[in-house]
C-alpha cells in the first residue's frame, strides 16, 4: 500500500473537514470567495489524489487558496515541491494586479497627442483584409498566439484615427471597433473575463464614436457574450433587447447575432420555449445576409451556426438527448480548418452524451476534445471539459470514470 499524505489529511481535519469530498467542496467555495471567481473548483477526485502517494503540485492560484483556508503553503502540506517555487507572499499583490492590468489594456490606453500624418483611405481596406486573416488564424491557433498581434494593430489604428479626417476617420473607427471586438474575444477564449470585459467596453466606445448603428448593435452583442460566460441570463437578455431596438434599421446579420445570443440568455434562466422561438426567428433571416461588413460573419463562415447555438442551449437546459442529436448533425459539417471550434463542440457533445446516460460515448468524444484543448490552450474548451467531468460524476468510481479522469488530466489537473 502506498504512502498517504498525512500532512494534508491532518490539516483538513484540523479545520473540521471530516471527509475528502467535504474538503473539496469547502475549498472550492472558499476559493470562489477569495478569488472572486465563480468557476474555481477543486474536484473530490483531485483531493483524493492530493492525499495519495503522488499528490503532485497545485497551480499557483490553488496554492494561495489552500494557504488561506488551511494556514499552510503546499510544501508544508505534503505536496511535491517543483524546482523554482517561490511563495506568492514575496510579491506585492497591488504590483501584480497593476502589471496584469497594463498588459491587458496597454494597446487601448495610449495617452497624449500623436505626431500627425497623412492617412490614405486605402489603409481601411488593408486593415479589413488583415482582419479576415486573423479570424482564420484564430480557428487554427486559439487565442494566446494572436492577442499581441491583434492588439498591436488596434494600437496602430487608434494612432491613425487621431490624424485622419472625415470619412476616412469614420472608416478607421469602424474597422478599429472590429479589431477591439476580436481582442475582447481572444481574451474571453483565453479565460480572462476582466480583460475581455474591458475590450468589449472599448468596442462599444469606438462603435458609438463611429455613429454606425449596426456596429453599436454588434458591440452590445459582444457585451452579452461576456454576460453569458458569467452566467447572467437576465443581463444577456437586457443587452440583446437593447441591440434589437430599432429593428427595421438593423442588418439581418446583426439581428441574427442578437437573437441567437438572447437565446443563450433564455437558456440560462431555463426558458426553452424562448430558446426555440429566437433560434427559429434567426434561422428565417439567414438567407437575407448579404452585407460586405468585415465583422460578425460567423453566421456565414460556421456550418450549422444556429444549430450549434441551439445544441449549446439545449445542453445548458439539461436536454441531453436532444443536444446529442444536434451535435451529431453539426459535427459532420465542421471543416478541418475550424479545429478549435470542433474541440469545443466535441466537449459539449460529450457532456450531452453523459446527460443521455451514455458514459462510454462521452469518453470517446472527450479524448478527441482534450487533444485539441492542449494544442490551442483555449480556456473556453477547458471549462467545457470541466463541465463534462461534473456530468460524469455518477460513474466516478466505475472504470469508465477512471478512464475519463486520465484523459482529462492534461486540462483539468488541479481544478
Amino acid at each position: 500500500m502506498g504512502t498517504r499524505n498525512d500532512a494534508l489529511r491532518a490539516a483538513r481535519l484540523r479545520v473540521g473537514w471530516r471527509t475528502m469530498d467535504q474538503a473539496a467542496k469547502c475549498l472550492s467555495a472558499h476559493g470562489r470567495r477569495l478569488l472572486d471567481d465563480r468557476h474555481f473548483e477543486v474536484s473530490p477526485r483531485t483531493w483524493r489524489r492530493w492525499e495519495g502517494e503522488r499528490p503532485g503540485w497545485p497551480p499557483s492560484e490553488t496554492a494561495i487558496v489552500l494557504h488561506d483556508a488551511l494556514g499552510r503553503w503546499p510544501e508544508d502540506l505534503g505536496f511535491t515541491v517543483p524546482a523554482g517555487w517561490i511563495r506568492p507572499e514575496v510579491f506585492h499583490e497591488d504590483d501584480v494586479n497593476r502589471r496584469q492590468f497594463v498588459s491587458a489594456t496597454a494597446a487601448a490606453l495610449v495617452t497624449g497627442p500623436v505626431v500627425h500624418q497623412h492617412v490614405d483611405p486605402a489603409l481601411i481596406d488593408y486593415f479589413e483584409q488583415q482582419l479576415e486573416g486573423h479570424y482564420r488564424a484564430d480557428m487554427f491557433l486559439g487565442p494566446h498566439d494572436l492577442i499581441g498581434t491583434v492588439s498591436a494593430q488596434y494600437q496602430l489604428i487608434d494612432k491613425l484615427v487621431r490624424s485622419a479626417k472625415g470619412e476616412v476617420r469614420r472608416g478607421l473607427l469602424r474597422v478599429g471597433a472590429s479589431y477591439a471586438a476580436l481582442v475582447g474575444w481572444l481574451y474571453q477564449d483565453a479565460g480572462d473575463l476582466p480583460a475581455a470585459t474591458f475590450w468589449r467596453g472599448v468596442t462599444q466606445e469606438i462603435a458609438v464614436r463611429s455613429r454606425d448603428r449596426p456596429l453599436v448593435g454588434y458591440s452590445l452583442v459582444n457585451q452579452a457574450q461576456v454576460r453569458t460566460d458569467l452566467g447572467d441570463g437576465h443581463g444577456v437578455i437586457d443587452l440583446c433587447e437593447a441591440a434589437l431596438d430599432g429593428l427595421d434599421r438593423l442588418f439581418p446579420k446583426v439581428r441574427i447575432m442578437a437573437m441567437q445570443q438572447q437565446a443563450h440568455g433564455a437558456s440560462l434562466i431555463g426558458d426553452r420555449v424562448a430558446v426555440d422561438q429566437l433560434i427559429d426567428a434567426a434561422s428565417s433571416l439567414l438567407s437575407h445576409v448579404d452585407d460586405d461588413l468585415p465583422w460578425g460573419n460567423a453566421c456565414r463562415r460556421t456550418p450549422g451556426y444556429l444549430e450549434v447555438q441551439r445544441a449549446t442551449c439545449y445542453g445548458r437546459l439539461g436536454l441531453g438527448r436532444e443536444a446529442e442529436r444536434l451535435w451529431a448533425q453539426v459535427l459532420d459539417g465542421v471543416p478541418s480548418t475550424a479545429r478549435r471550434d470542433r474541440g469545443v463542440y466535441l466537449a459539449r457533445r460529450a457532456t450531452a452524451a453523459a446527460g443521455s446516460r451514455e458514459p462510454d460515448r462521452a469518453v470517446e468524444f472527450a479524448r478527441s476534445a482534450v487533444e485539441i484543448a492542449v494544442e490551442t490552450r483555449s480556456a473556453r474548451m477547458s471549462r467545457e471539459l470541466c463541465t463534462l467531468e461534473r456530468a460524469m460524476r455518477p460513474w466516478h468510481d466505475a472504470p469508465v470514470g477512471r478512464n475519463l479522469s486520465e484523459i482529462l488530466a492534461p486540462v483539468t489537473e488541479g481544478i
